[in-house]
C-alpha cells in the first residue's frame, strides 16, 4: 500500500514559519510594541497620568508620547521608553532569552 506524502509543514510551529517567510523579526518587534504599549497604556490609568501630563513628567510633546502609545509604531527608543516608566514610577526589565 502506498504512503501519501506528508505536508512538510505539519507539526512545525508559527515561529519556525515566520522565520522561514523572512517575516519572524518584524513580527517579534510588533508584537513586543503592541504588549509595551498596552502595559504603559494601564500605568497611566491607573496613576490617572493623561497624554498631555506624561508629556510633561518626560519634558517631551505629546506627539512624542502619541508614538509610543501607537503599537503599530515600532520605532520607540529605549531611553524614551525608560523616561516613560521612570515618569510613571515604574521601571523597566529587558532580558534575551534563548
Amino acid at each position: 500500500m502506498a504512503r501519501k506524502k506528508t505536508n512538510p509543514h505539519v507539526g512545525s510551529d508559527f515561529e519556525y514559519f515566520l522565520a522561514e517567510d523572512g517575516r519572524l523579526e518584524a513580527s517579534t518587534a510588533h508584537a513586543v510594541k503592541r504588549v509595551l504599549a498596552w502595559q504603559l497604556e494601564q500605568a497611566m490609568k491607573e496613576a490617572g497620568v493623561s497624554q498631555a501630563e506624561l508629556a510633561r513628567r518626560m519634558k517631551t510633546s505629546r506627539a512624542v508620547i502619541h508614538r509610543l502609545l501607537d503599537a503599530t509604531d515600532p520605532s520607540v527608543t529605549l531611553s524614551t521608553i525608560s523616561k516613560a516608566a521612570a515618569a510613571l514610577g515604574r521601571s523597566v526589565r529587558l532580558q534575551l532569552a534563548a
